[in-house]
């Protein structure tokens, strides 16, 4: 647990200072779009470099909000209707509802040339993480520990329990409240290597920044920093506080999506339903909004002199939905995607493009002064995370059978 702390703490950090840096190169670059900056430092090579990773790192996030409609969607739908047995109902099955959610709901929201309508969408999903945040604190204090005994307690009150084998057998390991009880600071097993990547993915904003930079009234780097310095640390907080107490209600139980162990542990409960309810209409709101990038980025790179086409428009957006469905379908876990985005997209996006883009772009600043050099080590710090973080995540794949959490 407190290595995951060190470990937020330092990429938080991190990712604050590649802000300053693309700001920076903003200013001297004189542009306000990441992907201009690319081609301005490095050409067509650049330009790639920063559409591929924006493009990677949104469908990323995509998929993110898809899993959950995949694995909490069945959830709800069974405690609504009360049904013991899913053996065979396709509307209890995560992949069929995930098709159906994307053709009924995402596909006509994401058909729109621009976005005004879900313009407080994003307010709506930050409001939704803030009342998960707080039923994660409240469970802590209510959640009997060890662990076995809320399952004991569970099993007598409520049979419906919706992945019983999965913990029960932990009841023969004679485990004393001491023991199970009490957290582990430091844990490094086959799961630790998605940790970096994982944080790295959870800061990546820096797209979105230059954006939201042009569009600051009485805009300045120092403004935006400090607006930066807020909504990081507002992440950072939002981000230990549901770790802290996810982990402090379920130890060495917890599995990689913090919902689904709640259903695991505590079966049907009316809080927890509303907030699966609340983070589903969040999620599923939301990513229309993550297509909008995508599309607009493949539509720059591909047909960037043509005019508008409703047909191209149609196909892009079917295609990246497309995509993003049978990644979500066929992937293992959550986890998988988290790590290999965080590897590679996220860390070029945090680390490496805005690191080379000041160094190539500003100008008034020599090769020999702190700032550069300053910015030379964050770029080979991230081209160290990023290669070392991707040899270990094959390496585990290689290593590991598909499965863990969801």
């Amino acid at each position: 647990m407190k290595q995951n702390l060190i470990l937020l703490t330092f990429v938080s950090i991190f990712s604050l200072y590649s802000v300053h840096l693309l700001l920076k190169t903003a200013n001297e670059g004189g542009s306000l779009l990441y992907e201009q900056l690319g081609y301005k430092a490095f050409g067509l090579v650049g330009k790639l470099a920063a559409s591929g990773s924006i493009t990677m790192q949104n469908i990323g996030a995509m998929s993110s909000y898809l899993f959950i409609v995949k694995y909490e969607l069945p959830l709800v739908i069974q405690a609504l209707t009360n049904i013991e047995d899913k053996t065979g109902l396709w509307y209890l099955n995560g992949n069929y509802l995930v098709l159906l959610v994307s053709l009924v709901v995402i596909l006509p929201l994401s058909l729109f040339r621009n976005l005004g309508y879900l313009g407080y969408t994003s307010g709506l999903s930050l409001l939704c993480m803030v009342f998960f945040l707080i039923v994660v604190i409240c469970k802590k204090f209510q959640v009997p520990c060890p662990v076995e005994a809320a399952l004991i307690i569970n099993e007598t009150i409520n049979t419906t329990l919706t992945q019983p084998t999965a913990l029960v057998p932990d009841l023969s390991h004679n485990v004393t409240e001491n023991d199970s009880c009490r957290p582990h600071y430091f844990i490094f097993n086959s799961q630790t290597v998605y940790a970096v990547p994982i944080l790295i993915f959870s800061f990546v904003c820096h797209p979105a920044v230059l954006p939201i930079y042009e569009e600051l009234k009485d805009r300045s780097r120092r403004r935006m920093m400090n607006v930066s310095k807020i909504s990081f640390f507002a992440m950072f907080l939002m981000y230990l506080l549901a770790a802290l107490f996810g982990y402090l209600t379920f130890y060495e139980h917890v599995e990689s999506e913090l919902l689904h162990t709640y259903s695991s542990i505590l079966g049907t409960d009316i809080l927890l339903l509303i907030v699966r309810l609340a983070v589903l209409m969040a999620v599923t709101l939301t990513v229309p909004v993550v297509i909008f990038p995508i599309r607009s980025s493949v539509t720059h790179l591909l047909c960037a002199s043509k005019d508008f086409s409703w047909w191209r428009h149609s196909l892009i957006t079917v295609s990246i939905l497309a995509f993003t469905n049978l990644l979500v379908i066929f992937v293992p876990t959550i986890r998988d995607i988290f790590g290999f985005i965080g590897a590679s997209a996220a860390s070029m996006l945090i680390f490496i493009l805005p690191s080379a883009f000041y160094i190539k772009l500003v100008k008034k600043e020599p090769m020999k002064s702190v700032q550069k050099i300053g910015a030379l080590f964050f770029l080979l710090s991230g081209v160290l995370v990023m290669t070392g973080s991707m040899a270990l995540i094959v390496l585990d794949w290689v290593h590991n059978a598909p499965g863990g959490g969801h």
